[in-house]
């Protein structure tokens, strides 16, 4: 049950993060472990799945014809790419609204060539280049079909907020989900990992009946066109739900039947589809918060359930450390010894 990423500096082990994960099926059963799968964390950004929901709930879909590229950027963390701020840009003006509406603030690309590409061009990032543009647009669109006003979606009692944390509810089995302040001022809501871990595995297979495997179970009726539609969406359009260089996006793109989604200081949600169990969830949380931590993890514990050749070539698989001169100077390395239920 031990999970832990180490980082080396020269030989010298520097930091040790622990890492707590659940693995769980469609029926809420545990199958495995790392850690304490019962830990409560904040699912921040891994969340924007199932906050996408809300197009379908509302009728947004329809309302608005909003595309599957378009319910893609709903759920990234994207990197502030031209074509990330394209597609935030068209869905904000389909949907009759300007950045004004955006309450997610502003911040650079976290991609490096875009950052470097604004200052060349005496540009200010705008609201379009935040990494959660996508899910605020969506939230709007929601509210714009519930027949509210946008004004406020990020307050929790605005009745966006309050489809979103019934939307976890019904999902987590939960009925009581505490919640903060996100990063981009809405509500981040938390959750024990292994009933955040059962959400993903709804989005894996959202009508139940295992797959293949132990399985069971299903989301609720009124959400399973969503998750399936939101899974299709992601998995069609990887390149809108982070970046050319985030690990997300490439997972997606290497390895069939996958759903990868980060979340900010350490949390990771993965759906998977096709394995030998069948569909499962992952919830993941670094318990330092360490982001460049988490990345090794995840790539050592799709390895360890045979999901991902050694042969597949990844950058964060023992990642280097490296100093303000660009010299490597040590590296990170996840060991992960999983307990089965």
């Amino acid at each position: 049950m031990n999970a832990y990423t180490y980082l080396y500096r020269g030989g010298l082990l520097e930091n040790r993060h622990k890492v707590s994960l659940a693995i769980v099926e469609p029926s809420g059963r545990v199958l495995a472990y790392g850690g304490n799968p019962y830990l409560q964390a904040p699912l921040r950004s891994s969340a924007k799945p199932f906050q996408a929901l809300a197009l379908y709930l509302s009728g947004a879909i329809q309302r608005f014809g909003i595309t599957p590229a378009e319910v893609a950027l709903t759920c990234a963390s994207h990197d502030g790419t031209e074509q990330h701020v394209a597609v935030a840009a068209n869905y904000l003006r389909k949907i009759g609204l300007d950045e004004s509406y955006l309450a997610c603030g502003t911040h650079p690309p976290f991609d490096s060539e875009a950052r470097k590409a604004l200052q060349q061009a005496g540009q200010a990032p705008t609201p379009l280049h935040n990494n959660c543009s996508g899910k605020h647009t969506g939230m709007l669109a929601a509210a714009l079909a519930l027949g509210v006003s946008p004004r406020g979606y990020e307050q929790p009692e605005h009745p966006v907020q309050q489809l979103n944390l019934q939307t976890l509810r019904e999902l987590s089995g939960q009925p009581h989900i505490p919640y903060g302040v996100d990063g981009c001022s809405v509500p981040t809501f938390a959750l024990p990992l292994a009933p955040a871990a059962r959400m993903f595995a709804l989005l894996a297979w959202p009508g139940g009946g295992g797959g293949g495997g132990g399985g069971g179970g299903g989301a609720p009726a009124r959400y399973q066109a969503g998750l399936e539609a939101v899974f299709q969406a992601m998995r069609q359009h990887p390149d809108l739900v982070a970046g050319p260089k985030s690990i997300d996006t490439v997972l997606m793109q290497k390895l069939p039947g996958l759903v990868a989604k980060r979340g900010a200081d350490g949390y990771y949600g993965l759906a998977l589809r096709e394995t030998r169990w069948g569909p499962l969830g992952i919830a993941l949380k670094v318990e330092s918060g360490s982001n460049e931590a988490r990345e090794p993890m995840v790539v050592r514990l799709l390895e360890e359930l045979g999901l991902l050749s050694p042969e597949v070539e990844l950058e964060w698989r023992r990642p280097p450390v490296r100093n303000v001169r660009r010299l490597e100077v040590g590296h990170l390395e996840a060991r992960l010894e999983l307990s089965w239920v």
